[in-house]
């Protein structure tokens, strides 16, 4: 009875120290040689070829994992880059094969938010530089930029939407607690989710449409410019969808940086605009700065949130959609914190009304730290078949999340003396 006991404790002792080693995903350079990127972008005419966005000015073209010696398109000499400020986003519309097109989102040298339009040349591996088009969001006669009024908190993720408009996350101007209000103004495009219909002629003066059923063009909830979308964000870095063609609801989910104590994520369910999701009165689920009213009311709680005790800047992921990993990472919601270099994932419910709630979060960061620390973590990514990249600013990589490698059994199992 007592070896008995020993070979069960041998036994389970074995496979206890199988399963600390097992890691059901890891990191792997995908590609590396770059300066401070920030996002990383599927061509959606080659599955081999991604585009690197560089925050200081260049977009690099990687084909078949091998950074080519062409940039894609060099921006440096027109826009001002530091801090949270440079060339912050791209994004390829649902109709490029046709029309060639491709947007950017970048700080200008006065620090203004512009975004750009852009074609390809006759090469697709290299843009045309004349091309550029500047969205006029003040009319055809004035500016082509959206104010900043501060250095910092200037949004710059772009994204095109299941419904094929443009959304474009504002941040809210800047400084600390938001102290012109504006992320409650509807006047003001700071602190905003915007959406736009791009696909106009090129000869059309402001470059965009404001679709019909935008949620304030005829009043909304309250009067605010017709490009908005949603209110209420202190500084939204990265915003993506939840794929309906691999499987997904088409939600939007915003990972909205936090002030001193909360980051959050907030999750929109399709098409369903108009929601104020609370910056600056909250600060994740809890009051920040009520001594001003909201726009109006009610104010949308994050799904998720954590606090400066485990990170100070949220990295908004993917829901999982590809087929590489374990079945049971598919449907999860993968995020990151920009300063702490960690990464977590968590389950999604979705009721019936098609609202979420989050549950179980895992933290990845060990797992995926076998090629080194992460570093801060700029953004995610995803390539052709749904798998997910990271984007290492501080290292300068990128990072493929690739199903883990697990040790082989045990074996030579001895019965131990009692």
């Amino acid at each position: 009875m007592r070896k008995l006991c020993g070979l069960t404790l041998l036994v389970a002792a074995a496979l206890t120290l199988v399963g600390s080693a097992q890691s059901a995903i890891q990191a792997v350079v995908f590609a590396s040689g770059f300066t401070l990127p920030l996002a990383v972008v599927q061509d959606p005419r080659d599955a081999s070829v991604q585009f690197v966005v560089e925050q200081g000015g260049r977009i690099r073209v990687v084909r078949n994992q091998t950074v080519e010696a062409t940039d894609f398109l060099n921006l440096t000499a027109s826009i001002s880059s530091g801090g949270e400020r440079g060339l912050l986003g791209m994004a390829f519309p649902p109709d490029e094969s046709a029309t060639g097109r491709f947007y950017v989102n970048f700080t200008n040298p006065a620090g203004d938010t512009v975004v750009a339009r852009f074609n390809r040349s006759a090469n697709p591996l290299v843009a045309d530089p004349s091309s550029r088009f500047d969205l006029r969001w003040n009319g055809a006669a004035n500016p082509a930029v959206i104010r900043q009024p501060f250095a910092n908190h200037n949004g710059g993720h772009l994204a095109f939407g299941p419904d094929g408009f443009l959304y474009i996350g504002m941040g809210d101007g800047g400084s600390a607690d938001d102290p012109g209000n504006r992320a409650q103004n509807g006047s003001e495009l700071l602190g905003k989710m915007l959406r736009v219909d791009v696909g106009v002629p090129d000869s059309d003066p402001t470059g965009y449409r404001i679709p019909s059923n935008n949620p304030f063009v005829g009043g909304g909830p309250v009067q605010a410019r017709g490009e908005i979308w949603a209110f209420g964000l202190r500084n939204p870095w990265r915003f993506t969808f939840d794929p309906r063609e691999r499987g997904g609801s088409g939600a939007m989910l915003i990972g909205d940086v936090g002030q001193n104590a909360w980051e959050e994520v907030d999750y929109e369910p399709p098409a369903r605009g108009g929601r104020n999701y609370g910056w600056r009165l909250r600060e994740g689920a809890h009051d920040r700065i009520t001594s001003t009213p909201p726009a109006y009311r009610p104010l949308i709680e994050p799904i998720e949130e954590y606090s400066h005790s485990l990170g100070q800047s949220i990295t908004g992921g993917y829901v999982y959609r590809g087929s590489a990993l374990p079945g049971r990472f598919r449907g999860r919601y993968f995020f990151a914190d920009f300063v702490q270099g960690r990464v977590w994932s968590i389950a999604l419910s979705i009721d019936a009304g098609g609202e979420a709630t989050a549950s179980d979060r895992i933290e990845h960061t060990a797992e995926l730290s076998s090629t080194g620390a992460l570093g801060n973590i700029g953004s995610f990514g995803v390539d052709s078949s749904g798998e997910l990249f990271i984007v290492g600013h501080s290292r300068g990589v990128v990072l493929r999340i690739a199903a883990g490698n697990a040790p082989p059994a045990p074996t030579s199992l001895r019965i131990l003396p009692p």
